[in-house]
């Protein structure tokens, strides 16, 4: 068995100092710079967090190469007190997009809890849109590689998916990667590209304003973040299902019984209306928050992301 397994099935298994733990502050890594996705949500968790565990809950931000260098710090800490809030991509799809990656994502950690999902928005420039999303369909597949879509950089989620999103509904953009997303909404309002995948949180402003048109929201069924926009299962791709999200990991070193107090403070407090509500209002959906359900999502989605990787031959060292 992995290490995520054994974890969880050792996690009933309570452990007599379990009332005494944490003993000191916890150590909360999140891998991204200030402002990001997961240090919003790291710091929105770390003071209920802290009042549950009755020790003080410290962010640090340790950011770089998309997350793995807070990944990689996390898997080495050993104090017994050190949490991460992490990505997909550096659980899910860095293992087979660098050869040389300093952490193994199944074996070097213990998943806590899910924070939230969000599918991405396929957005389109507002004057290409025809009318319905099937149109656009329609329209895509005829043009085949005659259309570019622009990606966050090579190996990110709206790289990722968009490929997905080629081999499901039989589109063939080619890709142009950009240094992020607003250098990505200007590409298309300048003409240079003609479809992204981007948060809701970032584009469903410009739709409403008028300037881009979304075509659907990445999910296999509808989302309550885009609830007028059609799913993938819509479109006729019910196994593309492309959610971006964030969850705490631990050490695999971390006892269960450790594990399980961390994951019942965290279930309790996203699972509390006013947390939902903040997530809803930052784009994000709170889901299954149980540590069986987040070590299911990370090995589907490793194997989705692992296929597709292969099949593209996409490497980033």
């Amino acid at each position: 068995m992995c290490a995520m397994a054994l974890a969880l099935a050792a996690a009933a298994t309570p452990l007599s100092a379990q009332e005494a733990w944490p003993a000191k502050p916890i150590r909360m890594i999140v891998g991204y710079p200030p402002g990001s996705s997961p240090d919003v949500q790291a710091r929105m968790l770390a003071e209920p967090l802290a009042k549950a565990l009755g020790q003080p809950v410290v962010v640090e931000n340790k950011p770089g190469a998309s997350g793995n260098i807070g990944a990689d710090q996390l898997a080495k800490a050993s104090d017994g007190h050190t949490i991460a809030v992490i990505g997909n991509g550096p659980l899910t799809s860095s293992k087979f997009l660098y050869a040389r990656l300093p952490y193994d994502p199944l074996k070097d950690f213990a998943p806590i809890a899910l924070i939230g999902t969000a599918p991405l928005v396929w957005v389109v420039p507002k004057a290409a849109m025809p009318g319905s999303a099937a149109d656009y369909l329609k329209q895509a597949r005829a043009k085949g590689d005659q259309l570019a879509y622009g990606s966050i950089g090579a190996g990110s989620g709206s790289h990722l998916g968009m490929e997905l999103i080629k081999d499901g509904l039989g589109i063939n953009p080619l890709h142009v990667p950009f240094a992020g997303g607003p250098p990505i909404i200007n590409g298309m309002l300048g003409g240079q590209i003609d479809m992204t995948l981007l948060p809701a949180s970032t584009v469903m402003p410009l739709v409403e304003s008028g300037k881009l048109a979304a075509v659907a929201v990445t999910s296999s069924r509808r989302s309550e973040l885009a609830p007028g926009l059609p799913s993938m299962g819509d479109l006729g791709a019910q196994d593309v299902n492309i959610e971006v999200w964030n969850a705490v990991m631990a050490p695999a070193s971390m006892p269960a019984a450790h594990q399980a107090r961390l994951n019942g403070a965290l279930a309790k407090i996203l699972n509390a209306s006013e947390t939902k509500q903040k997530l809803l209002q930052q784009g994000w959906k709170v889901d299954d928050t149980s540590q069986a359900a987040l070590e299911s999502r990370i090995r589907s989605d490793t194997a989705r992301y692992g296929d597709l990787i292969a099949k593209r031959h996409i490497r980033l060292d």
